[in-house]
């Protein structure tokens, strides 16, 4: 766990009701984190599971903060992603597969190696497809002994309503932009522009899913956003050849193609209103750019591509064959009135 989890975890309101159930030994044996990507959900969640199994001698002292600051064997194995009995699951491309959660139910039917509670933490649980929520619900209908299972989603409403009732659900709330943004620059470098991005957009300073830091993300929206205005200029429409090859880099992505397509909808959402509120820019380090393209799309072309990203998105998360999905969507989006 990092200085930035630190930063997220002490500025979060969550960890209030989380640090009163662990005073009172009542966690229940399945949670539900809900809330924008970067605001401390998963370090709360790792915090959870040291906190459960510290072996300091004054113990947590009933606080998520100080669990997560600690330097037991314990805690140095789980924050290390050592720890046997600490099991964590993330998308594999775009989706938690069912045989993830199944080698996770499996593992967790086993005596504990070690802990006193095993912990599994299932992050972007909203990126199940239909098998492998069908598999945890199963398991949460009997849940194990000594056993907590931390979900992390976006929403609730993305989950199966079986799921979301078997969960204790704590929402976490955003974080001040004014602290995301100077945590991007000061930690990790970023521009004040990139990190006025990445806070409108994001919402946070802790990585996705897929393990994209800061950095990494800021680079690769950049080429996003270099390729789409490139390929929804009116003047110059890009050749089929480009087009296709940036299909297939973003289908090659697809642990963070949910993310590449949440940055183009950004973009063409800057079009529409950066005539008329240039201060509401998301991409503010592109205003420029932003303000040239504009005059030469009409709003009918722009709502139709806003539509054609959302469409994109629920066939990929219907199962549909992403390399297809994408190369229908980047014909769309380059062409000049749809």
């Amino acid at each position: 766990m990092t200085e930035d989890a630190f930063e997220i975890l002490e500025g979060q309101r969550a960890l209030g009701p989380l640090s009163a159930l662990l005073r009172k030994e009542t966690i229940p044996h399945a949670l539900l984190f809900t809330g924008m990507e970067g605001i401390g959900k998963r370090a709360a969640a790792l915090a959870l599971a040291m906190a459960c199994n510290c072996e300091a001698p004054a113990g947590p002292q009933n606080s998520l903060i100080s669990a997560a600051r600690c330097e037991c064997r314990s805690c140095r194995k789980i924050r290390s992603d050592h720890h046997p009995d600490i099991h964590r699951v993330a998308p594999s491309g775009v989706y938690i597969k069912i045989d993830q959660v199944r080698r996770m139910c499996r593992s967790l039917g086993l005596k504990p190696y070690e802990a006193g509670i095993r912990v599994a933490i299932l992050a972007g649980a909203q990126h199940m497809n239909p098998e492998a929520a069908n598999a945890l619900l199963k398991m949460l209908e009997e849940p194990p002994d000594r056993t907590v299972l931390i979900l992390t989603a976006v929403q609730a409403a993305d989950l199966l309503p079986t799921i979301v009732s078997r969960c204790r659900t704590v929402r976490f709330s955003p974080l001040p932009k004014s602290r995301v943004q100077e945590v991007l620059v000061r930690r990790h470098g970023l521009t004040p522009e990139e990190a006025a991005s990445m806070a409108e957009l994001k919402g946070g300073i802790e990585g996705s899913e897929n393990g994209m830091g800061p950095k990494e993300w800021a680079k690769w929206r950049a080429g996003i956003l270099r390729i789409s205005a490139d390929l929804m200029d009116p003047d110059h429409p890009g050749p089929p050849g480009m087009l296709l090859a940036f299909a297939e880099k973003l289908s090659k992505h697809r642990d963070i193609l949910s993310d590449s397509l949440d940055i183009i909808k950004t973009w063409l959402r800057d079009l529409m209103i950066c005539r008329y509120a240039p201060d509401k820019l998301i991409n503010r380090d592109c205003g420029p750019i932003l303000q040239n393209l504009s005059r030469k799309m009409t709003v009918q072309s722009l709502l139709s591509k806003i539509d054609a990203v959302g469409a994109a998105q629920k066939a990929l998360v219907s199962n549909a064959n992403p390399r297809l999905t994408l190369e229908v969507l980047v014909l769309r989006l380059s062409r000049s009135e749809l």
